[in-house]
This record gives structure tokens, sequence and C-alpha cells, in this order.
């Protein structure tokens, strides 16, 4: 699963309208600790394909997000699940301590090759 961009005109849609738990990585290119946190994020995006979407906020082309969500210091790490109060984290954690942090492991984890059987057995045969 590929980790998607939201921009001041869309976050409203990626993340605030998702049916999906949403992990936000606020983020700058200039920032070396937003660099570390990427590749962890890389790790919950191939972990929670489709149950958790992962989505990057470049907070320096998007100024009226990190007002609106008060983003002093990055990386900020925010956790927006549905119906519920986001929460967050300030600078660098690993991957496993998001996933204690945020209690993603509650969280339902569509195994690959599950996801595969079911639509091979899904699939009409000719």
């Amino acid at each position: 699963m590929a980790i998607k961009t939201a921009t001041d005109a869309t976050f409203e849609d990626v993340v605030l309208h998702n049916d999906k738990p949403v992990v936000v990585d606020f983020w700058a290119a200039w920032c070396g600790p937003c660099k570390l946190v990427a590749p962890e994020m890389e790790k919950l995006a191939a972990k929670y394909e489709g149950a958790i979407d992962i989505v990057k906020v470049d907070v320096d082309a998007n100024p009226g997000l990190s007002r609106a969500f008060n983003i002093m210091s990055i990386p900020t790490i925010a956790f927006f699940a549905p119906g519920k109060q986001p929460m967050g984290v300030v600078g660098f954690r690993p991957a496993e301590q998001l996933e204690t942090q945020f209690a993603l492991a509650s969280y339902p984890v569509i195994a690959q090759s599950d996801a595969a059987a079911t639509q091979s057995e899904s699939a009409p045969t000719v």
C-alpha cells in the first residue's frame, strides 16, 4: 500500500471523512528526524494495509493544517480514528511504539495471503 499525501485542500476528505483510522505524519523536507520517521511509516503502511491509512502532510506546503492542528514541532505523528478525538506524539518513534501509543493492534489486519485467497474463492469459475 502506498502512503497517501494530504494537503490543505484534501485533508478533510483523505483523513477526517475516512471510514478507516488514519495515521498522519506531519513533516518537512528539511527536518532530520522526519527522515527517520519515513521508514517507520512504510512499516505501518505495509503491516496495516487495508485496515489503517497512512498519510503524510508537508507542513511547509500546507500551513493551514499546521495552524488548524497546532503543529508546533515536527515530526508530529497524529492518529485519527473515526468518531474519536485525534491524538498525537511529537518526535521520532519507532513503528512498534506508535502501534502501542495508538493501539493499532486493535484494528483488524488483513493478511495479504488471506485477501488473495478470498478473492480467488469468490471469483466465478468458468
